[in-house]
């Protein structure tokens, strides 16, 4: 269940017409009224919105180096994944990722942002910040997932970004500050 929204997010409208339903991705259509009175189809998509966590572990931030069946190498990003579970709110959905793909809970939970990358999809992504370490327990991941966890400071995980798909790793976030630790200082997210 999506309970926050930024500003100004771009939505299908409620009259949209879903006109294929994929394992991901659904297309939405409707009639638009243009301008100068006439009227064309528009479309837009909508997939899961993703949750990721910059969680703090011993002064360092917890990366996935994570590989999936289809990709030709492995990737580094953050503790995250689909907000899909219907009676999750966003921070459930990040507390779940996080605990299924490194086994590992924290006590205090932030949102720091949340953005909608692409304005033809409605899809957003949404980025907590996780510290005061609690437990971990051993990992069961799927089995389309191979991930090894490293716990690496600032300069490491912006040398991991750098190497790594734009997106996959908040360089953006890490450039504002110089430690692991001034991330527990970044502003709560204000929609």
């Amino acid at each position: 269940m999506r309970t926050i929204l930024p500003a100004a997010a771009h939505l299908i409208p409620e009259h949209a017409e879903r006109v294929f339903k994929g394992q991901i991705f659904d297309v939405y259509q409707w009639q638009q009224k243009l301008f100068d009175g006439t009227e064309a189809t528009f479309e837009m998509l909508r997939r899961p919105d993703t949750v990721e966590v910059i969680a703090i572990k011993d002064h360092q931030l917890v990366v996935l180096n994570e590989l999936q069946p289809n990709w030709k190498k492995s990737l580094n990003s953050l503790p995250g994944g689909r907000h899909d579970h219907p009676e999750e709110n966003e921070l459930d959905a990040a507390k779940r990722e996080l605990h299924e793909e490194t086994g590992m809970t924290f006590t205090n939970w932030r949102l720091l942002r949340v953005v909608q990358p692409i304005a033809k999809l409605e899809w957003f992504i949404y980025t907590f910040l996780a510290t005061d370490f609690e437990s971990q327990e051993e990992v069961h991941l799927d089995a389309g997932e191979k991930i090894e966890l490293e716990l690496v400071d600032r300069d490491r995980a912006l040398l991991l970004a750098a190497q790594t798909r734009p997106g996959y790793l908040p360089a953006d976030l890490l450039e504002q500050v110089s430690s692991v630790d001034e991330l527990a200082d970044l502003p709560q997210f204000a929609a």
